[in-house]
């Protein structure tokens, strides 16, 4: 057995109103990649920031390499051979790979100690990206590259550190399948030089694929760690929400015969991208929206929305409109739950009770006066029913997980009563019991008539929610499936389709 590099007994960590870990144990390998995982507001963060000091622990003892590790801030953490690379990376994206590499550790000319001398510094980031087998020029803006070849960035940048240890949170969101691969091709050569890796994961096919021992946590508790290759996804799953979840494909569309058009697109064009796509949606109905990254999803809900500018015609309940602006769309019953909530969906820094009221402020404040009770008694009712764990309607939602956070925008557009729901990215970065959430909640509301939108980039989530599927290639629509007749394979197909 390969010696422990980091080990961590009884660690407990409270926050106000929250006992986020409770007596944690866990160790890491020298070598091993090992996962982490858990629904939202298990714990996994939090341990990591005990890790790599970004937070203090209350109570337990943390052991480095032999000796007892209580680091102060992350620069403690980064000077003893620990790092860790978060989801939103952290460029400077007008500065080359190089000084992004460097920035603060900078080559100076000999003989000073302020004159930058950039050839060095090239050629330094040269022999480091080598030595990861990373393809990248030292030279290229970081703006330039691809979000998997930034990825890599910030993997060398740590790397350079001289890492023993290297914590991965959620690297592969925003990544494609190609970029996936070169990423655990780099991710298994640090191994095989010693670096020990903690992977944190929602995707547990890869955490599967990838890790040598997997740890779980619920609750805030260690519910076990076992080897990768004596778990399976089903047992791993049961072990993070403590019930099964099931993941099956939709068999056959549930939408009620002769169901009303709710929605019709058609031609319609925006940028340079978006290029005479048509459709409809029916009430009750979810349509499925698949393709592949860039393939102009995300721009036709944006277009259809007001969001971005664009022409062609639109019906809803069979009238014909005109949407200018998001402002057009809310007034014809349309809600947009973006892929990007933290930007687009709510105000962070405000409570639950004031983002679920955002959108409806002007029919229940028509006056100047604001029925502070009121609005919370309806928030309250919403929060309810979507089963948000909040420990009030004053936590503000920056504080809250993932997943609960997609449930405040949902309340949001309930409390609104928009008619039409478009999610894009409905799951994106949220454990799989929070995703079974979400999938129950959005087949109640079809079954209440809401028409439903969904862009995915995971299959068997199109597979599993859609009724009909309509795909998407380089801003053309290239077919519409009932999901009897779809599979993995047909929407590949189209997906590919020029």
């Amino acid at each position: 057995m390969k010696n422990v590099v980091l080990s961590m007994k009884k660690i407990d960590k409270r926050f106000s109103g929250v006992h986020a870990l409770k007596e944690v144990d866990f160790d890491l390998r020298e070598g091993e990649i090992h996962g982490l995982v858990g629904e939202n507001g298990a714990g996994k963060s939090t341990l990591v920031k005990a890790i790599t000091g970004i937070i203090p622990k209350d109570s337990g003892e943390i052991t480095y390499l032999g000796e007892q590790f209580d680091p102060q801030d992350p620069k403690d953490a980064l000077d003893a051979g620990i790092g860790i690379i978060h989801q939103e990376l952290n460029m400077m994206e007008h500065l080359t790979v190089a000084q992004n590499i460097f920035i603060g550790r900078e080559s100076t000319k000999k003989g000073s100690s302020w004159l930058l001398d950039e050839k060095a510094q090239n050629q330094r980031t040269s022999e480091l990206l080598k030595h990861l087998n990373m393809d990248i020029n030292p030279t290229t803006r970081v703006r330039d590259l691809t979000v998997g070849k930034q990825q890599m960035v910030e993997i060398a940048k740590a790397v350079s550190h001289n890492l023993k240890v290297l914590i991965l949170d959620e690297p592969t969101a925003a990544l494609t399948d190609n970029e996936i691969e070169d990423l655990f091709v780099i991710m298994r050569d640090l191994a095989s030089k010693g670096v020990s890796m903690i992977y944190i994961s929602h995707r547990l096919d890869e955490i599967g694929i990838i890790t040598d021992r997997v740890t779980v946590l619920r609750d805030g508790e260690l519910v076990g760690t076992k080897d990768t290759d004596k778990l399976s996804k089903e047992e791993m799953i049961s072990m993070m929400v403590g019930r099964v979840v099931y993941e099956k494909p939709k068999l056959k569309s549930t939408v009620p015969k002769g169901a009303p058009i709710a929605l019709e697109v058609r031609n319609l064009h925006a940028g340079r991208l978006v290029q005479d796509v048509s459709f409809n949606v029916r009430k009750g109905e979810i349509l499925g929206f698949a393709g592949l990254m860039g393939a102009g999803r995300t721009e036709t809900m944006r277009a259809l929305y007001g969001a971005d500018r664009s022409v062609g015609n639109i019906w809803i309940n069979g009238e014909k409109v005109q949407i200018n602006s998001p402002i057009d769309a809310v007034k014809y019953g349309i809600g947009y739950l973006s892929e990007d909530r933290k930007r687009y969906g709510l105000a962070i820094g405000l409570s639950v009770a004031e983002n679920s009221v955002m959108a409806s402020y002007g029919e229940l404040c028509p006056k100047l006066f604001i029925p502070q009770k009121e609005l919370e008694d309806i928030s309250r009712e919403y929060v309810d029913r979507l089963e948000v764990r909040t420990p009030s309607l004053d936590q503000l939602v920056k504080n809250l997980s993932g997943g609960n956070q997609q449930k405040v925008v949902i309340v949001k557009w309930l409390i609104k009563n928009s008619s039409i729901l478009i999610f894009d990215e409905p799951t994106r970065g949220i454990d799989v019991g929070a995703k079974s959430e979400i999938y129950q909640l959005m087949n109640e509301l079809a079954k209440e008539g809401k028409a439903i939108i969904m862009v995915s980039s995971e299959l068997n989530e199109i597979l599993r929610m859609s009724d009909r599927v309509a795909v998407m290639c380089e801003g053309k629509l290239t077919g519409i499936l009932d999901i009897e007749d779809a599979s993995q394979e047909r929407i590949m197909a189209l997906a590919t389709q020029h």
